[in-house]
This record gives C-alpha cells, sequence and structure tokens, in this order.
C-alpha cells in the first residue's frame, strides 16, 4: 500500500487519513528523503496522534532544483484532440524547475499572455538513478520509481505556437503546481497503475477526466527512451502526457489547409482572433482542480487547488 507524504515549511509529515505524522529525518530534499524511507515507514507505523491536516500548507513535494522532463502527445484523446493520426513518434521536453510550485500556491499569468492552458498530468518520481543505456521492462519499474504526483503543465499557448518554444512557453514560475501528496509506493502498487483516473475541473466544470489506460507510452518505455541520451536521479521529475479536454483544439482540417496558406503573422492572427472565442482558457480568478487517485483509493495523490491570478495583481 503507498505512504502519503506531504512537505510543509517545518518538514515531512506522513498522512493517515485527516491527520499527519511528522518523520523524524534531517531530509531537506526529495531525494533526501527517498533515501530516508525508513523514517517514513516509523512514521506511518507510529502511534502518534498527529496533527490535523486541515491545519498545514502543504508545500510542492518536489524539492527544487531538479530535471523536470515532461511527455509529449501521450494520450489517445488528446492526440485526437491535437489533430493527430496515425503513430505518434515519442517526443520530450524539458521544463524550468522554477516552474514548479505548491498545490494551493496561485498560477500567475505573465502580462504578455494571453491564452492560458491547463494539462493534469501524472508525475513521476525517481527514485534510483538512471543512467545513459538503461533499459527498463514493466517487473523493473519499482527499482527506479519511488513515487507518483499530481503535477499540471500550465501552458502560455500564444507563446508556444507562435514561436514553437515549449520551453519557455511552459517554465514561467507557477507553471508546474505539484502535489500535493508524494504517494510512495510499494512494489505491489505498480500493478494498479492503469486504474489511475486524472480529473481536472475549472470553476467545477470537468474538463478533462482519463485513466492511464488512454496512454501511448507508458512509463517503463518512456523510461528507456529517456535513457537512450538522459541520466536521471533521484528526486528527478517526469511528467507524462495529459489526456484530452485542454483549452487547445486543432482546427478542422479544411481551415488548417488554408491557414498554411497564409503568412505566419496573418495565420496566427487569425488563429488566435478565433481562440479569443473559446472560453475555456484560465483567466484572472479561475480555480483549477485536480485529483489523481485508483477507484478503491489503492493510491491518492489528494487535491491540488489552484487559483489563477494576473501577474499584475500578484507581486512575487
Amino acid at each position: 500500500m503507498s505512504t502519503n507524504v506531504l512537505r510543509t515549511a517545518d518538514g515531512w509529515w506522513v498522512l493517515r487519513g485527516d491527520r499527519a505524522v511528522p518523520v523524524d529525518t534531517k531530509a531537506a530534499t526529495t531525494a533526501e528523503l527517498i533515501a530516508d524511507r525508513d523514517a517514513v515507514r516509523e512514521a506511518a507505523l507510529s502511534g502518534e496522534a498527529g496533527t490535523p491536516v486541515a491545519d498545514l500548507v502543504a508545500l510542492a513535494p518536489v524539492t527544487t532544483p531538479c530535471r523536470v522532463i515532461a511527455q509529449m502527445v501521450n494520450y489517445r484523446s488528446h492526440a485526437r484532440d491535437s489533430g493527430f493520426t496515425g503513430d505518434i513518434p515519442p517526443a520530450f521536453f524539458r521544463k524550468a524547475s522554477g516552474s514548479v510550485s505548491g498545490p494551493g500556491e496561485a498560477v500567475v499569468r505573465p502580462s504578455h499572455v494571453k491564452f492560458l492552458d491547463y494539462e493534469i498530468e501524472l508525475g513521476l518520481v525517481m527514485g534510483a538513478p538512471l543512467p545513459v543505456g538503461t533499459v527498463v521492462e514493466e517487473r523493473d519499474l519499482p527499482s527506479y520509481i519511488a513515487g507518483l504526483v499530481i503535477t499540471n503543465d500550465v501552458s502560455a499557448r500564444d507563446v508556444q505556437l507562435t514561436k514553437t518554444q515549449f520551453y519557455e512557453s511552459k517554465s514561467y514560475p507557477t507553471f508546474t503546481p505539484t502535489g500535493p501528496h508524494l504517494a510512495l509506493l510499494e512494489p505491489e502498487d505498480f500493478a494498479h497503475l492503469l486504474d489511475l483516473r486524472l480529473r481536472l475541473s475549472v470553476n467545477g466544470e470537468l474538463r478533462q477526466d482519463r485513466t492511464l489506460a488512454d496512454m501511448i507510452v507508458r512509463p517503463a518505455q518512456a523510461l528507456t527512451l529517456l535513457a537512450r541520451f538522459q541520466t536521471l536521479d533521484p528526486g528527478d521529475l517526469l511528467l507524462t502526457g495529459t489526456p484530452g479536454g485542454t483549452a487547445l483544439k486543432a482546427p478542422p482540417k479544411a481551415v488548417e489547409k488554408i491557414g498554411a496558406l497564409l503568412p505566419p503573422a496573418v495565420k496566427w492572427k487569425t488563429f488566435f482572433k478565433s481562440q479569443a472565442r473559446n472560453p475555456h482558457y484560465l483567466h484572472t480568478g479561475d480555480v483549477i482542480t485536480a485529483t489523481i487517485s485508483t477507484p478503491d483509493g489503492r493510491i491518492d495523490l489528494g487535491e491540488q487547488r489552484t487559483p489563477v491570478a494576473d501577474a499584475n495583481r500578484h507581486p512575487r
């Protein structure tokens, strides 16, 4: 059974229902906590009454700096929304770890960004080094993955599309809300990964709702592909793609063909004029709610609830 861990300014806590028990550890980073699993187990088994979880302010359970890597178009439903047909080659991109923020912290929209989008994603937290050249089979996952977190790959679509620039469009501060829980897994938990259901709502309206069964490149294969060129270390974070339901969707094929004939400046002006009528992009005052769990509650990553704020009204 997985163990849910919370991080606050005072340290690490093991969750037991609506109470939290402090972990007796000197760990300052996620990697150090993962290396001190004995302390986590002791807290989980202790008879201490603990502190009400409602009294704690959760920070991101993934500490930075660390590597933050994301998979692109990795759910069949998202591929359909994005206009892809046929086989989709696996692709990865990096995000700045400075984009990682807490599970209740505001997502701050930069003043030049008009089209702010959401993408709920399951985050894999590394528990062991992944050297270049490693081949990971399904049975090997417990040797490399320590735990799971909710992440939201917030995206500035007007930056992403006009500049074809994933790194900038997804790396602004607060663009990777993470947590609240770090679910540390036991080997037997990995058999239940495909049962995990990702759900994201904006102002109570359900926008995204899929299980991992919709995933194209699953975790073992993703780690193998990454290890062709990328070393990963304990505490690093891999975002595994988002289901369909984001605000951005591909235009109809006929419109896309006409757009391809236009000069780039005219094409993007026309496209974003049409997008301005799309009510699903995020606006100041919106509240994003995200959950990931199995139906039986065996793995439950908690609820992430992040308001959207404007940079001009939310100095950092």
